[in-house]
């Protein structure tokens, strides 16, 4: 059979209606195409996120940058900010308060210098993904959250999530919780006193990270107890957060 001659038998249709076939099928492809190109692309906002926002806040810890790979922002925010998770942005949550910056947590992790066996007190747990990335890095996390509804909404995000070793506690953590010593206490709100009673609860050699401070002037400090419980303070950057609920105080005086 010569390359021109149609083929015999078979049940090929007359040209026009191939043409019309191939048209539908073109038709098709370019709706899927359409379709596929319509879904968000959360993988690539993620490297984005890495790679735009982290590393040049001095975040190169492959340990913390293969975190955030792993633990998925967007299953912590709400549904209609999902495309925004991995924005440079204080996304909202339903209670008012604030998520940190993608970039201000991967910083607070990667300082902390999280251990395996490390004991986390976290207070303010807002969504809870903060809670997740300590809990992927540590023994154990006691998350204390003062509004009941978020803190609900959390506990569930993170049981669904299988982060089975956090513990999420209704209170009012601002000034100390409980009276366990921790390895590690992280305060997620500003302060603009440091308590003593953070360190009471620190065990030596433990660190503290706190925003520390009043607008308009406030500092990221990370502070360590050294094996004579001397506290050993490094300032690391500048911010702005909202100060926890309670959080303590200067004194006023009025004259």
């Amino acid at each position: 059979m010569s390359a021109a001659e149609p083929p015999r038998g078979g049940n090929s249709a007359p040209p026009g209606q191939r043409s019309g076939d191939s048209r539908k099928r073109v038709d098709h492809a370019s709706a899927a195409m359409a379709r596929h190109t319509d879904v968000f692309d959360y993988e690539q906002a993620r490297y984005n996120m890495v790679e735009q926002q982290i590393r040049p806040w001095d975040v190169l810890d492959q340990r913390v940058l293969d975190l955030l790979f792993a633990v998925k922002r967007e299953d912590f925010v709400a549904p209609a900010c999902r495309s925004l998770a991995f924005a440079d942005l204080e996304l909202p949550l339903p209670n008012g308060s604030r998520m940190w910056t993608p970039k201000m947590e991967a910083r607070v992790i990667q300082e902390l210098m999280l251990q395996p066996n490390d004991r986390v007190l976290e207070i303010g747990t807002g969504s809870g993904y903060l809670s997740a990335l300590l809990a992927s890095e540590t023994a154990d996390v006691t998350s204390v959250e003062i509004d009941e509804s978020t803190a609900a909404d959390a506990r569930t995000k993170l049981s669904r999530l299988g982060f089975s070793n956090v513990r999420v506690e209704v209170g009012d953590g601002a000034r100390g919780f409980g009276s366990e010593t921790h390895d590690v206490i992280v305060l997620t709100g500003s302060t603009p006193l440091l308590p003593e009673r953070f360190f009471e609860q620190l065990a030596q050699g433990g660190r503290l990270f706190a925003v520390v401070g009043e607008l308009p002037v406030m500092t990221a400090r990370l502070v360590r107890l050294d094996a004579s419980r001397g506290k050993v303070a490094t300032d690391l950057f500048e911010t702005v957060v909202a100060p926890l609920e309670n959080a303590l105080t200067p004194a006023r005086f009025e004259f």
